[in-house]
């Protein structure tokens, strides 16, 4: 089938599950309510999806309240009771992050809850998300390993762990999320691309990995108005990633600056093509989503190209984020019908 859909990874969460419309949402329970809250979220996620036509359904990062953090609190050796304030991304915005204060390892399975119950309620493709190595420590204080390079492969090998045994689970794609990529790009040449590879090793279902311009938060929306008319960021990197053992690239293609003939840097991958713009509460209609995908298909075979998100959906508000996934799902439909 031509253009299968996909989501970046999150959805909003329920408003019984966590404060709605925004990042870092307070959890509304605790304990084992909490515990069932996330497992009926997840649910609800993939039904959301099937109903709406994607194809390769996620679990809607319900049981995590931050894509990166989430992976974070079942790992020890992270101090989570002294945070401190930290520039992320180069100084685009500060967060209060945990420290790293001692050697790394795994507590236990982190997300085997989320993507069993994903997997058990669903007969699509499984997508689960992970955050790449590189924006883990972009992420996180060091007061341990004193080198960048040393504590992302230590981070590489935990994610090879439970990715690994995410595929034992079930899942039919594993995606590391490196919107890194974008900000530290000799870093991704030196370095990056290798560390990514050291956490798919040995993975034998698909693998990508997603890199875009962030979530449709004011920091991130305020920072690509630094950026000019282009955004070129890619033109060093997509080369470097061509290389690599990832099999798909997950990349923003709606209302984005990306030239879209920088896809063609990609000659041997899959590329997962945003159709859908997070940064904006403006519903896409299904021409709209033909539309990128024609002009993505110049530049990227026809079964090469998976119909995605920009980003993730986390921070926006429910019956927006629904209406845009089945403007994903009708979208694609009708670019079969016209491109096929």
């Amino acid at each position: 089938m031509l253009f299968p859909t996909t989501i970046a990874g999150s959805l909003p969460k329920p408003e019984w599950l966590a404060e709605p419309n925004m990042l870092w949402a307070p959890w509304k329970s605790e304990g084992a309510e909490l515990a069932r809250a996330k497992r009926d979220a997840t649910v609800l996620a993939v039904k959301l999806q099937e109903d709406a036509g994607v194809d390769i359904v996620t679990d809607g990062e319900q049981a995590r309240q931050h894509f990166v953090h989430g992976f974070l609190e079942r790992i020890e050796g992270i101090d989570f009771a002294h945070k401190v304030e930290m520039g992320i991304r180069k100084d685009r915005y500060k967060a209060m992050v945990p420290q790293v204060v001692a050697p790394l390892q795994l507590k236990g399975r982190v997300h085997e809850g989320e993507a069993r119950a994903a997997r058990a309620h669903t007969k699509n493709r499984l997508k689960f998300t992970l955050p790449g190595p590189m924006t883990i420590i972009d992420t996180i204080a060091d007061q341990y390993y004193g080198d960048r390079v040393k504590m992302a492969f230590a981070f590489a090998e935990l994610l090879n762990q439970e990715a690994k045994a995410l595929q034992a689970d079930g899942v039919d794609m594993i995606q590391f999320d490196e919107p890194a990529f974008n900000v530290y790009m000799d870093q991704v040449r030196d370095w990056g691309i290798k560390a990514l590879e050291r956490a798919a090793e040995g993975l034998t279902c698909a693998t990508a990995v997603h890199i875009c311009y962030g979530y449709g938060i004011k920091a991130n929306t305020d920072w690509k108005e630094t950026l000019g008319g282009e955004w070129r960021q890619y033109e060093e990197t997509f080369p470097v990633i061509d290389k690599s053992t990832i099999q798909q690239v997950a990349i923003e293609c709606r209302n984005s600056k990306v030239p879209i003939e920088l896809l063609a840097a990609l000659p041997g991958k899959i590329v997962q093509a945003g159709v859908i713009d997070v940064a904006s509460d403006e519903v896409e209609t299904p021409e709209d989503v033909v539309r990128v995908i024609e002009a993505v298909a110049k530049h990227v075979p026809k079964g090469n190209i998976i119909a995605t998100t920009n980003c993730g959906m986390a921070p926006m508000r429910r019956d927006i984020a629904e209406a845009k996934l089945s403007a994903l799902g009708a979208g694609a439909k009708l670019a079969r019908q016209r491109l096929s």
